[in-house]
């Protein structure tokens, strides 16, 4: 324990254990924590309380920035402690609850949460559970690798919790952004005017009387996964990148783009790590998650400034940044995930968004949360934020996986997150289809010529080619359009269905 981390002397008498703590939550309560991508997450109540749940009929609703750490939201779900979770998950254990029904899920655009629990078309916050690097002498939280929802929770919640998490630097104070929105009809302007703007404060404003346990940690963030580029996210990586060079020749983008924004994993990652390889100055991104290749164009001398709500990187990563963080302190913004995620403010700065798609159809319909169509995979997260909004929009994904047996390019979607109206690129290993300026007739030649595996491609040509004969502004043969992903789940492949004759 430090007590040196507790500058507000009133919290030291509300000072208790992990297991105290949990024993405040009671039956049905709805928690807010705080959490974004593994970073910043609640690492000893939320365990604790699920480790009563296991001895005891006891739920809560658990609303979050997006992902936990560690193994809390597998220790949760598989304790019966979760009746309904939001807005974002990736945990196996969850998900497998989340689709057999057992706990409800909510999937929600990532800036939306706030704006639901503020307008009180949510019900109110019970308790707030919010990890903080130390507390200032007003009783307020510096928090530590993520802002996510934090400061909305802390605003609306009835009572608080603190977790003190001692692993992190003092000197995390300053790179937080921290701003709560004024009510409708009288909200201010989010004058973030360029991906450095700061419009906010430094620590998250609360109520001192709202406090009612405090709880030390000594833990890192749960680290990303290790997850090195392969000739499939290479060669997609390189096709973006003859795409911007491109768009820098004709006039339409300069060296340094616009700011970037980039979804999480592995394809994301390779992207952004193939910037540094090419002729680009002065980048700037406006995410909503700062991954390692973050830190590597920063170290290469190409990114200027990031702005984000989370920083959720590889443990070899993450021990540098704690190590060198002055390196990197005047560099990095993180903020509210409703002020990072903001339409408004990506349609204004311009960004180029790049996210990653389960499946994507022939006329540019991106599937990114269902596997054929009913079973939740991770959640929407920001991608539609950025997607309708941006400057560019693209998306990308694997020509095939699983030994070739899925396509990634279908003739329709199993399940619609992002319409073709929000879709400007789409890339696989095979190529990039630029779909600006174009009618879905011309969409769907421009995705079979560029991004269709070729084990696929007489298939969905053939498919194309009768659907054409129907007629239609969008020709489709709508008793045929999911059979790809019938055989998928009867065959265990989509490359066996063969299309019968039409009579």
């Amino acid at each position: 324990m430090d007590n040196n981390r507790i500058y507000y002397s009133l919290y030291e008498s509300k000072i208790m254990t992990a297991e105290q703590a949990a024993r405040l939550i009671e039956d049905k309560m709805i928690i807010g924590s705080s959490g974004f991508t593994k970073a910043g997450d609640s690492k000893a109540v939320l365990p604790a309380f699920a480790k009563r749940a296991a001895n005891e009929q006891v739920g809560i609703t658990l609303i979050t920035g997006a992902s936990l750490g560690h193994t809390t939201d597998t220790d949760l779900a598989n304790n019966n402690a979760l009746y309904k979770r939001m807005p974002f998950q990736l945990d196996s254990s969850l998900r497998e609850k989340i689709n057999d029904g057992s706990i409800l899920f909510i999937d929600q655009h990532l800036s939306e949460t706030a704006e639901l629990l503020s307008n009180r078309h949510l019900p109110g916050i019970d308790i707030a559970i919010i990890e903080a690097t130390y507390v200032d002498e007003n009783g307020n939280i510096i928090p530590t690798t993520s802002v996510g929802n934090s400061a909305t929770f802390a605003h609306l919640a009835k009572k608080i919790i603190i977790e003190i998490n001692t692993a992190i630097p003092l000197d995390f104070k300053g790179i937080h952004d921290v701003i709560i929105p004024q009510d409708y009809p009288n909200r201010h302007v989010y004058n973030v005017t360029h991906t450095g703007s700061r419009i906010g404060q430094d620590f998250i404003s609360i109520d001192p009387e709202k406090v009612i346990g405090v709880v030390f940690t000594e833990m890192t963030d749960s680290p990303a996964r290790e997850t090195e580029s392969d000739e499939t996210t290479t060669a997609i990586a390189d096709h973006l990148l003859d795409f911007f060079n491109r768009e820098i020749k004709a006039g339409r983008l300069t060296k340094s783009l616009l700011p970037l924004q980039a979804g999480i994993g592995k394809v994301a990652n390779s992207v952004l790590s193939g910037f540094a390889k090419g002729d680009f100055e002065h980048l700037t991104m406006y995410s909503e998650v700062l991954q390692d290749s973050t830190f590597e164009l920063i170290d290469s001398g190409k990114l200027d400034v990031a702005s984000a709500s989370s920083i959720t990187v590889t443990k070899a990563c993450y021990n540098t940044l704690l190590a060198n963080f002055g390196r990197y302190k005047d560099k990095i913004v993180l903020r509210p995930q409703n002020i990072s995620n903001s339409p408004e403010i990506i349609r204004r700065l311009g960004v180029i968004a790049i996210n990653t798609a389960i499946e994507f159809d022939i006329y540019g319909n991106v599937n990114s949360t269902h596997i054929t169509g009913t079973k939740m995979m991770n959640g929407i997260g920001g991608s539609g934020d950025f997607a309708r909004n941006a400057y560019l929009s693209i998306f990308v994904a694997p020509s095939v996986s699983k030994g070739d047996a899925i396509s990634h390019v279908v003739p329709m979607v199993s399940h619609t997150d992002h319409t073709e109206h929000d879709v400007d690129i789409l890339v696989t290993e095979q190529g990039l289809a630029d779909l600006r300026g174009l009618a879905p007739r011309e969409r769907a030649k421009m995705i079979i010529d560029n991004c269709v595996h070729p084990a696929y491609k007489e298939q969905l040509q053939d498919y194309y080619n009768r659907a054409l004969e129907r007629g239609g502004h969008t020709p489709h043969i709508i008793e045929e359009a999911l059979q790809w992903h019938s055989s998928l789940l009867q065959l265990g492949t989509m490359k066996q269905f063969v299309f019968q004759e039409q009579g």
